[in-house]
C-alpha cells in the first residue's frame, strides 16, 4: 500500500484547516474532502463537483467518541452497528446535532457518519482532529458528481485536475464500490444505500435483517439518484445466454461495444474491448469502477454488461450498474433500428432494458 509521508499529512491538514480540498483515500472509494464544519469550504466540494447543493454529504470521523459530537438522539442501534462495522464501510444516518451546517446536510435534519476502514484516512482523520478543529471531513466520492466514482487516486487527478491542492495517495481502494448506508433517525433501522456490508451482516446485529426502502420521506442520501455512478459512453445490460447474439449483432452493423462479463467472455470474433471481472460479489465490486473506467475510454458506441446472478449477495453491485445504465451518456441506436435512439425501442424489450434483461429482440416500437 502507498502511504503518504508527514509532511503530505501536514500539508493536508494545514489545506483542510485553512477551507481547502483533499482527495484522500477509504477502503470504499476515494473521497473529495473539506472541513463539515466549515460552510465555505464545503461549498468547494459542490463546485469542484458540480454537484447540486441539497445532496447531502456523509462526515468521516476518527472514532465513536465523536458520534454525539455530531449527532444527536442516537438510538442503541446505531452504537451497536458502529461497535461492529466501524472502522469499515457502513454510515449512519442521525438525528444532527443543531450546530451542524445545513450545507453539509442538504437543509436536512439528519447527518451521515462513518470511521473509514483505510489507514490513511484514519490517521489524516486523526490528525485532523488534533489540530483543535471539530474532527469531521465531509467527503462525496472525488469525481465529477453523477460520473463513475475512483478507485486510484490517477482517477481522481485525471477527473479533478487542478480542482483538487492536494490527492493523498493511498493506492487502490479494497472495496471498490461505496458504503452501505442505514437509516437510525426514525425507529427501525432501514438500509437506504446498498454496500459491501450486507442486510444479512446488518441484521446478525439488530436481531432483524432490516428493510432497503427507496419510498419518499426517508432521507435524501449520496447515490440515491436513479442516475449515478455512469460512464459517457451509453451502457445496457445483457442476459448471459444472449450475449453472444447481442455482440454478433453488433458486429454485423458496424457499431463496436466494451464488453464487460463476471463468466468467460463470449468468442464472437469480433473486434469488441472484453474485460472479465472475478464472479463473486466482492471480487467483482472491487474491480466494477475501474473497469467501466477503462471501457469507457475504449471508443466504443456501447458498453454491454452481462447481467449479474441474482440474489442478495449481487444487490449493491446491481444497484451500481442499474444507476450507471440510467445515467450512461447518449441515446445508443441498436442494429435493426436504424439511426433511432433507445427511447424508439419498444421499452419492454428485454435485450435493450437496464435492468437485467430475460430475452432479445432487434426490433423497434
Amino acid at each position: 500500500m502507498t502511504t503518504p509521508s508527514d509532511s503530505d499529512y501536514a500539508r493536508a491538514v494545514e489545506l483542510l484547516a485553512a477551507g481547502e480540498l483533499v482527495a484522500f483515500p477509504t477502503e470504499t472509494v476515494y473521497g473529495l474532502g473539506a472541513d463539515a464544519a466549515n460552510p465555505s469550504a464545503v461549498a468547494k466540494i459542490f463546485a469542484a463537483k458540480g454537484r447540486p447543493a441539497d445532496h447531502p454529504l456523509i462526515v468521516h470521523v476518527a472514532g465513536h467518541d465523536w458520534i454525539e459530537r455530531w449527532a444527536e438522539d442516537v438510538p442503541d442501534a446505531a452504537w451497536e452497528l458502529a461497535e461492529a462495522f466501524w472502522p469499515g464501510p457502513l454510515t449512519l444516518i442521525l438525528k444532527k446535532q443543531a450546530w451542524v451546517p445545513a450545507a453539509v446536510t442538504g437543509g436536512q435534519d439528519t447527518v451521515g457518519l462513518r470511521v473509514p476502514g483505510h489507514p490513511v484516512a484514519l490517521e489524516l482523520l486523526r490528525r485532523f482532529a488534533a489540530a483543535g478543529t471539530r474532527g469531521g471531513v465531509a467527503a462525496p466520492s472525488a469525481n465529477r458528481f453523477g460520473r463513475i466514482s475512483p478507485t486510484l487516486a490517477a482517477h481522481v487527478r485525471d477527473e479533478l485536475g487542478e480542482r483538487v491542492p492536494l490527492v493523498l495517495d493511498g493506492g487502490p481502494c479494497q472495496v471498490g464500490i461505496e458504503s452501505t448506508i442505514i437509516d437510525c433517525s426514525r425507529g427501525e433501522p432501514v438500509i437506504l444505500r446498498p454496500g459491501h456490508v450486507t442486510p444479512e451482516a446488518l441484521g446478525e446485529v439488530l436481531g432483524t435483517v432490516p428493510a432497503i426502502e427507496t419510498a419518499a420521506g426517508a432521507p435524501r442520501v449520496s447515490g440515491s439518484l436513479e442516475a449515478h455512478y455512469a460512464p459517457r459512453t451509453p451502457l445496457k445490460l445483457v442476459a448471459a445466454d444472449r450475449l453472444l447474439d447481442f455482440l454478433n449483432a453488433l458486429r454485423h452493423s458496424g457499431r463496436r461495444a466494451a464488453v464487460l462479463c463476471h463468466s468467460q467472455p463470449p468468442q464472437a470474433g469480433m473486434p469488441h474491448v472484453f474485460r472479465l471481472l472475478p464472479a463473486d460479489p466482492a471480487g467483482y465490486a472491487h474491480g466494477l469502477y475501474g473497469a467501466l473506467r477503462e471501457l469507457d475510454q475504449a471508443g466504443a458506441d456501447l458498453i454491454a454488461v452481462e447481467a449479474l446472478p441474482a440474489g442478495p449477495a449481487w444487490a449493491a453491485v446491481a444497484d451500481r450498474l442499474r444507476r450507471a445504465a440510467a445515467g450512461a451518456g447518449g441515446a445508443f441506436a441498436p442494429p435493426g433500428c436504424g439511426t433511432r435512439p433507445l427511447r424508439g425501442l419498444r421499452q419492454s424489450s428485454p435485450g435493450y432494458s437496464n435492468a437485467p434483461p430475460a430475452g432479445y429482440r432487434l426490433d423497434a416500437g
